[in-house]
């Protein structure tokens, strides 16, 4: 950071007025409507309490909990939130609502200082979790369990995070990738997605490939990656140590018509990416389409290998970037005031739902 910068940091922020966060968010909405995508959920009206539908989503980003909401407001009651919560605020309607936030940020003379949103970044983190537990009805033992949530998000070179999900912190979230990049008119018009090692696999190297996005990710075991050719004999002696494979032309040819439509099949939103891709590493055996899919991958995977060593201006900013997004990860938990900045289960005996608030 620059001599001086943090001093024009304060100063900036001592500069801008204060408003009070409900204020602001009636403002927003009545200038981008944002609150029309909480549509009821059985009968597709909008939601005419505004007041209320402005709680539930502003206790859900502070994670405070409704029942918290509704002792700090003299509007609503927690049954009235809660009933506004269950038929108007879905991940969907979330979602939407996020992408019309964004797309008018997009529109800002400001945002084109930082770029054109034609770059996403990934940004996840685990978020820690209260233990609940659960008694067994006809004995002493108390179950403790823990669970930690993991917000994966997709933010633009704007500035913008245009798309969130929330997924096992146990699983890879390389399947998750695409999900976010067609999950609005946002993330479709992005080009370039920057991610870690965790999104590296074959079948999304080429998915992403046929879907017009171009992969740039960080490969920490490099070295030990093979480069997969068409016609092994020509390659230069100098580098047949790198060759792993051929690749299946013919196999890739014969199934190019079931991968051009599970790609049309993902762009209409009929099955997300990550189910795909998902249902397509679990076959025991694999079938011929996730084996040219894969080949398709290995291709394009050798194409970016090679052009990674040759481009150092491309490790050079993807390194910025994800070292950029660290701290911003670290103030957004930080964000979460309510519970201590820890996610609560639903303690309903027989039911565990988990609660992530959308603090992006």
């Amino acid at each position: 950071m620059p001599d001086g910068a943090e001093a024009l940091i304060l100063d900036l922020y001592r500069r801008m007025p204060s408003v009070r966060i409900t204020d602001m968010l009636l403002e927003v909405d009545a200038a981008l409507g944002f609150t029309d995508a909480f549509t009821h959920l059985r009968t597709g009206a909008p939601c005419r309490d505004r007041i209320g539908l402005l709680n539930v989503l502003l206790a859900e980003g502070l994670n405070l909990g409704l029942r918290k909401m509704a002792e700090a407001t003299n509007t609503h009651d927690y049954w009235q939130l809660s009933r506004l919560a269950r038929w108007h605020v879905e991940s969907e309607a979330m979602n939407q609502a996020l992408a019309i936030v964004v797309a008018a940020q997009g529109k800002l003379p400001m945002s084109r200082v930082w770029g054109m949103g034609h770059v996403s970044i990934e940004r996840w983190s685990v978020f820690p979790d209260s233990a609940a537990w659960r008694s067994h009805e006809h004995g002493q033992c108390q179950i403790w369990f823990c669970s930690r949530p993991q917000a994966y998000t997709h933010v633009s070179d704007q500035f913008a995070p245009f798309a969130c999900q929330s997924i096992p912190a146990t699983v890879s979230e390389a399947p998750y990738i695409l999900d976010g990049l067609l999950m609005n008119e946002v993330g479709r018009h992005v080009r370039e997605q920057y991610a870690d090692t965790a999104g590296f696999t074959d079948h999304l190297f080429g998915a992403s490939s046929l879907l017009g996005y171009n992969l740039v990710l960080r490969i920490r075991d490099l070295p030990s990656k093979r480069l997969y050719v068409f016609n092994p004999d020509t390659t230069p002696r100098e580098l047949r140590k790198l060759v792993g494979g051929k690749a299946r032309e013919d196999l890739i040819v014969a199934n190019w018509p079931d991968i051009f439509r599970c790609a049309a099949t993902m762009t209409a939103g009929k099955i997300r990416p990550s189910q795909l891709l998902r249902k397509l590493a679990s076959y025991p055996r694999q079938n011929n389409l996730a084996v040219a899919l894969r080949e398709v991958g290995r291709i394009e995977r050798t194409l970016f290998i090679i052009e990674w060593i040759l481009d150092t201006d491309m490790q050079r900013v993807l390194r910025s970037v994800l070292t950029r997004e660290r701290p911003t990860m670290r103030s957004k938990m930080r964000s979460v005031s309510g519970g201590r900045g820890k996610f609560a289960i639903a303690r309903q005996r027989g039911s565990t739902t988990e609660s992530l608030g959308s603090i992006y």
